[in-house]
């Protein structure tokens, strides 16, 4: 079954166990972009619970801007607040150091576009994973779909419709606020290492 999914900012879980499921993934590139939504922000666990850490765009005085065109706000240092703010939620995880190297890089390197930031995460953590990453990407937008040969995952792109819940494993500070369901899959890589892809292909997956 081919899935057809949004490219987000360091997808959350449930995006990761759709696309581990999958025969075959393609990503919607010509969708509207929408505010609050995943495609510019991801969710980890730090010290004091769950922080949403968000991509600073471009504001666009069109009505209607395709995601693929949405520009990044480099003039913050965004970047390195996020890095801070990973580090802080998972230095002490049992696999941060493992992967610290490869992840870095990223936020060291300054993206124009949303969408090319978000096809490097995917790629990066796919890599982390273990996980073969082939894909398709859309050439035009369909508002409707054939359930018998596509499964809509774009949904999942709006954490507010995306009821998925996950079996819990170990998380860094979950003797303080307890179990943190579908966060970014950085939380995944980082508490689960090389069994991060196991757990995914177990999961299953609920949409509203």
């Amino acid at each position: 079954m081919t899935v057809l999914i949004h490219p987000t900012y360091f997808p959350s879980i449930s995006h990761f166990a759709a696309m581990a499921k999958a025969d075959a993934i393609t990503f919607e590139m010509e969708d509207n972009f929408q505010k609050q939504t995943n495609r510019n922000r991801t969710y980890i666990y730090s010290p004091n619970g769950i922080q949403l850490l968000n991509i600073p765009v471009k504001h666009s005085k069109q009505i209607h801007q395709k995601t693929k065109e949405v520009k990044i706000e480099n003039e913050f240092d965004w970047q390195k607040q996020h890095f801070k703010s990973m580090e802080a939620a998972y230095r002490s995880s049992p696999f941060f150091e493992f992967f610290e190297d490869d992840i870095r890089p990223l936020f060291e390197k300054k993206h124009t576009y949303l969408t090319d930031l978000n096809f490097e995460t995917i790629s990066l953590v796919s890599k982390c994973l273990r996980m073969k990453l082939a894909y398709n990407t859309t050439t035009e937008y369909f508002q409707e779909l054939d359930s018998n040969t596509i499964m809509d995952f774009r949904q999942l792109a709006n954490g507010k419709k995306d009821e998925s819940r996950f079996e819990p494993y170990t998380q860094v500070f979950d003797d303080k606020h307890g179990f943190l369901n579908n966060l970014s899959i950085l939380d995944l890589v980082f508490n689960e290492g090389k069994y991060a892809m196991d757990y995914l292909e177990n999961q299953k997956l609920n949409l509203k």
